[in-house]
């Protein structure tokens, strides 16, 4: 079942050119020229029930606009958008308590109250009845592993602790959807963990369907089995995360110990030499060549062990970023 669709999305918007010198602006008081900027162009693509995909582009991609298009915030210059049977412009009741969508940059928390005090506000504007808030709440207080922080000032709580208060708001109503731009942004590597861990788990427990995007490549490895990628407003990548390394890079790693010194000519000819250390060394060899190669690495020097594997999920992206893939 298709929970989210879009067909040919598009968002523009008109944005003013500024012309320079004194006199152009005094001109552009009476005659301003303006230019259409294609945040979003033509995109299209669907998720089933229960997925969590992985949205991946770089800034001024269209990720946080397409975002804003499926949860109702941003109306569409063109195409169709569907999200849970609702056009989400509309903005009806129905459809606004079975989404939600948090941005790691935003908060909706009263800044001087304890966080429990914006979740009972969240609980009369979802009209919860008491025993589905309180039971709401004491199992993503148990999820995310938070105690009496509730009770305590928003203002005096870490950035993390905070994240965490902002999933329990949103989360209050048990959304069908999940919009999630950037939840991780600015925590440390240790939260960043446990806040994929509790994604992870809330997703399997109630078969939320979740739209992640991230900067951060561990959350969508840990958390992602399929990736949409946009850049420029266009659909560059739909698919399984696994595949994507086979599709645009075009080499394999290969680091190899020697037991002893080794001729760096010989070795150069093999393929790019990306680091030495020692008697460590990791080759960047084209995919085509890397059996001969560890074939030849094998026969003619001492190594004393080879590991062959796919480039970081970090160098793919940026490939695919920078327009070095040919594919």
């Amino acid at each position: 079942m298709e929970t989210i669709a879009l067909k040919g999305l598009k968002k523009y918007f008109r944005v003013f050119k500024r012309r320079e010198g004194l006199i152009r602006t005094f001109a552009s008081l009476f005659k301003r020229k303006y230019s259409d900027v294609k945040a979003v162009d033509d995109i299209s693509f669907t998720i089933k029930e229960g997925e969590l995909v992985g949205f991946i582009g770089p800034n001024g991609a269209g990720k946080t606009t397409t975002l804003k298009c499926l949860s109702g915030l941003l109306y569409p210059s063109s195409g169709n958008v569907d999200v849970l049977g609702f056009k989400p412009f509309e903005r009806k009741n129905q459809f606004l308590k079975s989404i939600s969508l948090v941005m790691g940059q935003k908060n909706q928390l009263w800044w001087d109250l304890p966080a429990v005090e914006s979740f009972r506000l969240n609980k009369e504007i979802y009209e919860l009845d008491e025993t589905t808030y309180q039971k709401n709440l004491n199992e993503l207080m148990e999820l995310l592993e938070v105690g009496t922080q509730v009770n305590q000032p928003v203002r005096s709580l870490s950035l993390g602790q905070r994240m965490k208060m902002e999933l329990i708001a949103a989360l209050i109503h048990h959304p069908k959807v999940l919009f999630l731009d950037e939840p991780t942004i600015g925590l440390d590597i240790v939260m960043q963990k446990k806040m994929r861990d509790f994604l992870g788990k809330y997703n399997q427990k109630y078969q939320a369907t979740i739209l992640l995007t991230s900067h951060y490549m561990a959350d969508v490895k840990e958390l992602c089995r399929r990736v949409i990628i946009i850049n420029n407003g266009k659909l560059i990548y739909d698919g399984n995360l696994d595949k994507l390394s086979q599709k645009y890079s075009h080499h394999k790693i290969i680091t190899a110990h020697f037991d002893n010194s080794f001729d760096r000519q010989k070795l150069s000819k093999l393929g790019e030499i990306k680091s030495i250390d020692e008697n460590k060394v990791i080759l960047h060899i084209k995919k085509v060549d890397t059996r001969q190669a560890a074939v030849t690495l094998l026969e003619k020097f001492k190594v004393r062990d080879l590991n062959i594997e796919e480039p970081e999920l970090e160098d793919v992206i940026s490939i695919i970023f920078e327009g070095k893939s040919n594919v």
